[in-house]
Parts: structure tokens; C-alpha cells; sequence
């Protein structure tokens, strides 16, 4: 199987993968992720996972891919090949889609009490494939993002733990019996989006939803649009 992402959660997921005896052929990600990778184990480095579609079709053995925290959009080139992609993503789907950490502030904005790590196929548009699985976790009313987003992150690692061994065993594995889609009030999240966060200023949780806390250094955009 193939890895597509990059940082600690990335890695994580591939030494579980290693250590559960399971194959990586290859790990694809920004140039700078190199240096990260374990002994014998191929990086590929890329800024379009579909420049390197035939690559990536070449070193697979098992048809498999993880996109695992990655920003990269899989478009035809590899979607087309006849590989399948599952994306693990930080916030239920498909109400919740787009970049995560934005994502999480308007669900705090929004009086979420419970957000969740999902599991879903990967098609041509974004976030928006077939739901397979679901990792639920709790807001609490008082919690700063910094917590809220580090629970998240175990979320999605233990999302990953738990389906990887039965992606791995059934190409056809339907996902969870019920895991119907999470419909709410939200939408997608993106850049647009990010720049919009300023506007919430008086909104009487803004300060708990955007206090980064340790994480500042490691979401630079968003740590940028909210001084």
C-alpha cells in the first residue's frame, strides 16, 4: 500500500503499518517530509500526487492508497488507474468538509458539542466520496481549540488503527453497517473561509474556538489570519 500526506500523523500511521506486518511500497509527499521517513521504507516526493500517478501505479502491490493528513487533490490521473484511495478526514463528513483546523473553529463557533474523525473513499470532488467509517468525539463548553484539536488527531489515528487491517483484507470492504452521512449546518471550509474567521470577532466563543495554544507554530495560516 501507498501513503500520500505529510507530518507526525502521516508517520504514525505508517510505522503502524510497518509494525503490523503489513506492506508500504511507497510514501509520497512534500520534498521536506523526506528526511522523516523509516529505514527501507521509498519516499516519493511531490507537490500534485497526479504527476506522479504512474509512479504511484507502478510501486503499488496492493491497489491501496492512504491519504492521511495530505493537501494534496487527487484528480483522473490517479483516480482513474484503477488504485483506491481512502482518505482519513478531521471532521464528519459531509457536513464538515475542507481544511480541518478551519473546519474545527466554525464548528466551535457553531456550538458543536461533538466532532469526529471519517474514514471515506476518495472521488473527484472534495470530501465528498462514499462515507466508510467514523471516529465521534466530544466538545466540551469550555475547552480551548488547542484540546479539542489534539483529541481530534488521536481521533483520526485511532480511525486509522481500526480500519486499516480491513481495508487491507477486502478491496470491496463497504465501511461500517451504519454509518450514514452527518448533515448539519455546515459546508466547506477552505481558504475562503479561513479569511473570513476575523469577521467572528465579538462572537462570544471566538476566543476559546481560536486559541491556538502549542499548535500556533504548527498551523502557520491559520495562526496568521487570527493576530
Amino acid at each position: 500500500m501507498i501513503f500520500v500526506g505529510e507530518g507526525a500523523l502521516l508517520w504514525r500511521a505508517v510505522r503502524h503499518t510497518l509494525d503490523s506486518g503489513l506492506p508500504v511500497d511507497l510514501v509520497c509527499g512534500p520534498a521536506a517530509e523526506a528526511a522523516s521517513a523509516p529505514p527501507g521504507v521509498r519516499f516519493l516526493a511531490a507537490a500534485d500526487v497526479n504527476a506522479v500517478a504512474d509512479e504511484l501505479a507502478a510501486a503499488c502491490t496492493d491497489g491501496l492508497v492512504w491519504s492521511v493528513n495530505n493537501r494534496m487533490i487527487f484528480r483522473a490521473p490517479v483516480l482513474a488507474g484503477g488504485l483506491r484511495v481512502l482518505n482519513v478526514h478531521h471532521g464528519p463528513l459531509p457536513a464538515y468538509r475542507g481544511l480541518p483546523e478551519v473546519a474545527l473553529v466554525y464548528a466551535m463557533l457553531g456550538g458543536e458539542t461533538q466532532f469526529a474523525a471519517t474514514l471515506h473513499r476518495v472521488d473527484e470532488g472534495i470530501d465528498t466520496g462514499p462515507v466508510l467509517a467514523r471516529e465521534p468525539y466530544p466538545i466540551g463548553a469550555e475547552e480551548p481549540y488547542h484540546v479539542v484539536m489534539r483529541r481530534g488527531l488521536r481521533a483520526c489515528h485511532r480511525l486509522f488503527e481500526r480500519c486499516l487491517p480491513l481495508a487491507a483484507a477486502d478491496p470491496d470492504w463497504p465501511g461500517d453497517q451504519d454509518c450514514s452521512p452527518v448533515v448539519g449546518t455546515g459546508g466547506y471550509y477552505g481558504r475562503t473561509a479561513l479569511a473570513r474567521l476575523p469577521r467572528h470577532r465579538d462572537h462570544p466563543q471566538y476566543a476559546r474556538a481560536t486559541d491556538l495554544g502549542f499548535l500556533a507554530g504548527y498551523l502557520p495560516e491559520l495562526a496568521a489570519v487570527l493576530e
